[in-house]
Parts: structure tokens; sequence; C-alpha cells
């Protein structure tokens, strides 16, 4: 049986060139243009069949066994993010204004080197493992677009696989946990309308401002009072856009913010209270409101049974490891469109060292992190997606 750890260890100086090539040259969301091109073109150079432009910019290749079998599926995201990045690393961003902050690069050089892996063993798999490489996942609807191109069709996968290195956990530290582990995501808009006038005449104005104050601050009972202290909400207004001069009382404020939550009668309950609080409050300040909430993505939900095989290879692999079995994170990701359709896990994989400085959190303009975390990650989606195939899930 392969030495995935072993094997993964060896290839790491491989692993590590392409990663750093890629945050060298980071690209937003469906502009993965280059990224995809390299892709593409090592897949291709391990005899792979290789579709592109598939939701855009992404790019599929399947990987068949040695024999009939189950498909697994295995995703990795591309996209950078728009921040000026302020690392000082050598292979820093020679884009003004992009650069991964989240771990993508390392992302897609993991799916290379597995896909390099896998391809050594193809003779000891049975079935087929799908190379999946996103564009667009930082909220653009990558996965959204790969579904729709058929991402899950000839052939349907039976299990999906995703991972996500990860800065707020130590290099030695796993996050497998069955049932929600990510957040459903929403996008909150909110336009209060009064009537303008002079600051010096407050009486003769409507102020769509001090209702906003109100607003902000009653909305954080939604979550204090409403919502169970045995469930999670989150509910944050993080943006507010009002007035243009020091003496105007302006006509209208405008305000945005995000909600998570993981069950869906919980973000039912947010949501009616929200509207609520926002529609009475603007009554009783004589404004009128107008609200929107535009859902991104529902909650990142693994299958109970193929989370145990994954807890399982990840044990076998390295049996010193830190398995936190339980986490959660308040934070999205798309991923859960996959996992809608398909049974699967979503794993996160400790990469911070703070004694090195490489634990700033993702979306830092000076993220980084432990590039011996891209060995462990690349073996243990080896480990787990041929367990998989073998039954094991």
């Amino acid at each position: 049986m392969a030495d995935y750890l072993s094997e993964a260890l060896e290839l790491l100086p491989y692993t590590r060139d392409l990663r750093r090539d890629f945050h060298r040259h980071p690209e937003l969301g469906f502009q993965e243009v280059r990224t995809a091109a390299i892709v593409a073109q090592a897949l291709s150079d391990l005899g792979l069949e290789v579709s592109r432009g598939v939701g855009q910019t992404g790019v599929v290749a399947l990987l068949e066994g040695s024999r009939p079998g189950k498909v697994v599926l295995l995703r990795f995201d591309m996209d950078a993010l728009p921040i000026t990045e302020e690392s000082g690393a050598e292979y820093a961003s020679e884009t003004p204004g992009v650069m991964h902050a989240c771990g993508h690069d390392g992302h897609t050089a993991i799916g290379l080197t597995v896909a390099r892996l896998l391809q050594a063993h193809a003779g000891e798999l049975a079935g087929a493992v799908k190379f999946v490489f996103q564009p667009a996942e930082e909220g653009l609807g990558g996965a959204e677009a790969m579904i729709a191109d058929g991402v899950l069709q000839n052939p349907r996968p039976d299990y999906v696989l995703a991972l996500h290195l990860w800065n707020e956990k130590p290099l030695g530290w796993l996050g497998i946990s069955p049932g929600p582990v990510m957040a459903a995501a929403e996008i909150i808009k909110v336009r209060i309308i009064g009537k303008g006038g002079h600051g010096a005449l407050p009486h003769l104005a409507i102020d769509p401002l001090l209702a906003a104050a109100h607003i902000i601050t009653a909305a954080q009972g939604v979550v204090a009072r409403n919502v169970s202290p045995l469930q999670a909400a989150v509910l944050s207004i993080t943006r507010l856009h009002t007035g243009e001069a020091f003496n105007v009382i302006p006509s209208e404020a405008q305000m945005e913010g995000t909600m998570r939550t993981f069950e869906p009668e919980v973000r039912q309950r947010v949501i009616e209270r929200f509207h609520q609080v926002v529609t009475d409050i603007a009554r009783a300040m004589e404004c009128r409101a107008e609200v929107e909430v535009t859902a991104i993505t529902p909650a990142v939900v693994n299958d109970p049974q193929v989370t145990r095989g994954v807890q399982q290879a990840a044990m076998s692999l390295w049996p010193g490891l830190t398995l936190d079995s339980a986490y959660r994170s308040m934070v999205s990701e798309d991923m859960a469109f996959m996992l809608q359709e398909v049974p699967g896990c979503y794993f996160l994989v400790g990469s911070a060292n703070a004694a090195e400085g490489l634990n700033y959190p993702h979306h830092h303009p000076r993220f980084d992190f432990d590039e011996r975390a891209l060995a462990y990650a690349v073996a243990l989606m080896a480990e787990a997606a041929t367990r998989m195939l073998a039954g094991e899930a």
C-alpha cells in the first residue's frame, strides 16, 4: 500500500515551487487564466483527460483506475483576493492590489501534487478520481458556475472531498468534523429614507442617521435574545454610508452587513426578526426602510460516514496529530453547493507557525503559512481519496 506521507514529503519541493509561482502571479475570481493554463498543462502531462473552461476558468481532469469502481471528486480553489500584499516574502505578489491571502495558491499546488501521486498509483486504484480546480470561490459563485457546466456529471461522483489550509490553527492540527462545519452566508443591505435638512434645524428634518444608529444597536439583540444560546448565529453591520457635509442632515442612510447561520430554522428566524427590527424602528423614527437579504451560500455540511473515513485516513498517516472532530467556523465556503448534491467531507489543515510569524489570519495583507502543511494536506487528500475508492467511506 502506498506511503503517501513519505511520498508527499519527498515531493514537497515540487509542491512548494508551484505554490510560490502561483503566489507571485495571483488572479482574481473568473480571471484565473494563467493559473488555469498551468494546471491544465500539468494534468495533461500526467496523461489525464482534461477539460478547460468549466465554469468560465475552471479545469477538470479525470484519472481512471485499473478497474471499475466508485468516483471521488477532489476540489481545489484557485482564486486570489483584491488585497495589497505586505508579507515581505521573496515570493510576494507581483500583481499590484492582488494577493493570495487565503491559501488558494497552496490548494492549487496541493491538487496538482495529489494528481501526480495518484497517477503514480493508478494501477492500484479502482474507479476514478475527478480533479476539479475551481475559480471564484471568494463569494463570486465559482462552484455554482461549475455545477451549471456539468461538473457533477459524466461521471457523477459518489463522494466529494475538499480541504483548506487553516491559519487559525498550528501545523499538526486537523479539523475533520461531521455535520455543519462552515456557515451559510447572507448579504444584508438596508436603506433608511428620511428627510434632509440643515444640521442646525433638526426639527425640520427626519434624520435617517439617528434611525440607523438605533437599528445597529437593536440588531445585536436579534442574536442575543432570539437565538438559543445552544445554537449559533452572527449578525454584523459592517458598513454605514450617509451624508456629505458636516452641517447637513442627509435624506437617507445605507447600511450593509452579513448574517451567518448553520441551521435553516435559525436563518429564517434571524431574517424575520431583523426585518421587523429595521422596519419598526425606522417607522418609530418617522423614516421608511427597505431591507434586502441575499443568500451567498448555504452551510457546509459534512456527511458523517465520509467524514469518519477521512478521520481514519488521518490517524493512519500520523498518529501524533491533533484531530479536532468538533470544529466549526462562521466563515462560509461555496463547496457547500457540491456537498448539497453529493456526500462528502470538507476538512481543515492547520498551517500556522507563530514562532516564524506565519500566523496572520486569512484575508490579512501579511498572510502566509508554514509550507510544511502542504505535504500533510497532499498526503491526507491522497489517502482519503484512495480509501473512498476502496469502499472505506
